[in-house]
Order: structure tokens, then C-alpha cells, then sequence
């Protein structure tokens, strides 16, 4: 199957409105996805089958040169297809164009499978929120990629 990484458009929005509910515990709203589609802060992407099926998205805000990941999530009945991992390996590929100095998120401290998915990018654990998660109550393992650019290397041997 031949999955193509696009721009998500407000016309994904019910896809991925019912990718939230079969994947989240509390998924998102249609009107809180929209506010995440891309714009000068947010970069939101889709993940295509050929016949336009949305199988899977992610979501990024920035601020300033930081980038905080929302939400990472793929249709159950397409998952472990390399669906999340090409999402996120796009996602960074942007940070990285953006020259973004590190890229954060939040995941469940029990999901092994998306930690491990994470490390495989890079991102290292650099925290604990503890009960950060409702329904059912779990801690967020607080995990970071950092970009080495240039720009903050330089300034870093100055100091």
C-alpha cells in the first residue's frame, strides 16, 4: 500500500475526528482539530492511502524556535504498517527546515510501543508529569529531540 504524507486540510477533519475517538480515551473535538491545521504556528500532517483514506496524523505547535507535538495517532487497522514512524519522520524533517532547537512531547508512561517508536527518532525521556493522563489516570513520560543547528551551537561556545 502506497501511503502518501500531505498537509491535513479542514476536508480530513471528520477522518480524523473518528481516529481520535477509536484511539484516544478523550479524543479531541472537531473544532479543537481544525485549530490545529496548518497555519504559521501549527503544522499538522496526513498520512494518504492512495484512494484518499486517511490513515493516520500528527500534529505540531510552535513557539519560537520549540516544537511541541500534540497528537500521533494511526487507524487501528492500519497500524505497524511504518504509517506513525514516516509521519514523525516527516514532522522532524520540518522542525529541522524550521531550525527548530528541540521537539517535545507527552506520552503515556505505559505505552511501550510509542516510546520505543519515539526513541527510534531520537527523543530521550527528560521528565514525569505525574497523573497528566485521565481515563484511565497514568503519568506522561516527558521525552525531547534536540537539534544540534548551528546557529545555537555557535552561540553556546561563546558563552
Amino acid at each position: 500500500m502506497d501511503v502518501h504524507i500531505c498537509d491535513a486540510l479542514d476536508t480530513h477533519v471528520s477522518q480524523i475526528e473518528a481516529i481520535e475517538k477509536a484511539c484516544f480515551s478523550v479524543p479531541w473535538t472537531a473544532e479543537q482539530i481544525r485549530s490545529q491545521l496548518k497555519d504559521e504556528t501549527h503544522e499538522f500532517l496526513a498520512a494518504l492511502d492512495d484512494a484518499g483514506r486517511l490513515l493516520g496524523y500528527v500534529g505540531m505547535m510552535t513557539v519560537l524556535d520549540e516544537g511541541y507535538i500534540a497528537n500521533v495517532a494511526v487507524d487501528p487497522a492500519y497500524r505497524r504498517q511504518g504509517i506513525a514512524d514516516r509521519l514523525i519522520e516527516r514532522l522532524l524533517e520540518t522542525a529541522s527546515e524550521r531550525r527548530l532547537s528541540f521537539v517535545t512531547l507527552e506520552v503515556r508512561a505505559g505505552n511501550r510501543p510509542a516510546i520505543a517508536l519515539y526513541e527510534k527518532h531520537g527523543f530521550l525521556p527528560v521528565g514525569l508529569r505525574r497523573g497528566y493522563y485521565t481515563q484511565p489516570k497514568e503519568d506522561a513520560l516527558l521525552m525531547t529531540k534536540t537539534f544540534g543547528n548551528e546557529a545555537s551551537s555557535v552561540e553556546n561556545t561563546c558563552i
